[in-house]
């Protein structure tokens, strides 16, 4: 077991892609990821790697492309309307069935909001990212451990897939401080025929393109990538369940809302409410499975976020909406307190015994 160090999240995610194999990384800095270019920054010409401050972050993503296509493992951070910003580059990288990882530690919205946490990226980050028919693995981290291990994870689901991974983490995971253990990873191989590296004449060209002027040829892509889309939803749903062995009420959250709903759950235990938690790792492929396996037993649903309610909807349609789910939010970067949590499990278990 490696050695615990004190650091930040999004410190932990730029040392963790560094062990990951990542030597490529291009961004520009905003609020409240900068820490993580700034890392990267010291510690990439140190190591042989690639650290480059783009013009913007239409260049940073475009970049990320060109480096993904080589096979290289590379990424870029930002914070949501820096993310907006990539989206168009997202979608090529999508169409080019390209690896790469991409942070967003996000910030209250819409519009330049304001730098406090929020989880109102959701949306964009679950339905695509960008233009078109596509899909990317969202992984949502609620502690800097996991910031560090998912994001080793991200870029292992990358390669095999060969699509983006998106660590989707609000400000608070990416401004605080934990210890956290930081160990190479196990080595894995991916099959990268595919990228552009130069033949010396010695195979045909790779050709990396995500333009098909036949509507034939693009149908069959879209209907491939998305039977690779079905495979991932089978195999890497990744999620905790809290006390939800005997639970009547069941919250929904994830990130720092997650760490909030565990107190307030065993405070509510504490009351004799049955109440239990699911927490949802892989925010796509959302884990519907077990969300439909605890509607057979659970009386309401809470899902509890940052945002004005948009993990709600993923809650409702993985239950069939068989079960109420309210919603439990503070929203513009303010964070649900424990006590808040609290009062709208006792709130739900009062009408329940009605």
């Amino acid at each position: 077991m490696a050695e615990k160090v004190l650091m930040k999240g999004n410190e932990a995610i730029a040392e963790a892609a560094i062990l990951a194999g990542c030597r490529h990384y291009f961004g520009y800095p905003i609020t409240p990821q900068t820490e993580v270019a700034a890392y990267m920054a010291k510690r990439m010409p140190k190591i042989g790697g690639t650290f480059l401050q783009a013009e913007s972050e239409v260049a940073a993503i475009n970049m990320v492309m060109g480096v993904a296509a080589t096979g290289k493992r590379t990424m870029t951070s930002s914070s949501s309307p820096g993310i907006s910003l990539k989206s168009e580059g997202l979608s090529y990288i999508a169409g080019c069935d390209l690896p790469t990882l991409v942070v967003n530690v996000e910030r209250g919205g819409p519009g330049l909001g304001g730098i406090q946490p929020s989880q109102s990226d959701y949306f964009q980050a679950t339905r695509g990212g960008g233009h078109g028919d596509f899909h990317m693995i969202v992984l949502a981290p609620a502690s800097v451990q996991e910031m560090a291990d998912l994001t080793i994870h991200g870029f292992d689901l990358a390669d095999k897939y060969r699509m983006t991974s998106m660590i989707l983490a609000d400000g608070t995971m990416g401004q605080m401080m934990e210890p956290v253990s930081l160990e190479a990873p196990e080595v894995h191989t991916y099959d990268k025929s595919w990228a552009v590296t130069g033949t010396n004449c010695e195979r045909e060209h790779n050709i990396v393109n995500s333009l098909y002027l036949v509507p034939e040829a693009l149908e069959k892509t879209n209907f491939e990538r998305y039977e690779r889309y079905r495979m991932i939803e089978e195999n890497e749903v990744m999620y905790e369940e809290f006390m939800m062995d005997d639970a009547e009420i069941c919250i929904a959250a994830f990130g720092v809302a997650a760490r909030v709903s565990k107190n307030a759950v065993l405070a509510a235990r504490a009351e004799g409410i049955k109440v239990g938690m699911i927490r949802p790792i892989t925010l796509w492929p959302f884990p519907k499975a077990v969300f439909a396996k605890a509607a057979e037993h659970v009386h309401t649903f809470i899902s509890v976020e940052l945002s004005m309610g948009q993990m709600i909807e993923d809650v409702q349609l993985a239950t069939k909406c068989t079960r109420p789910v309210l919603l439990c939010n503070r929203a513009g970067g303010m964070i649900p307190s424990p006590e808040e949590v609290l009062a709208k499990i006792k709130e739900v278990a009062g009408g329940m015994s009605k």
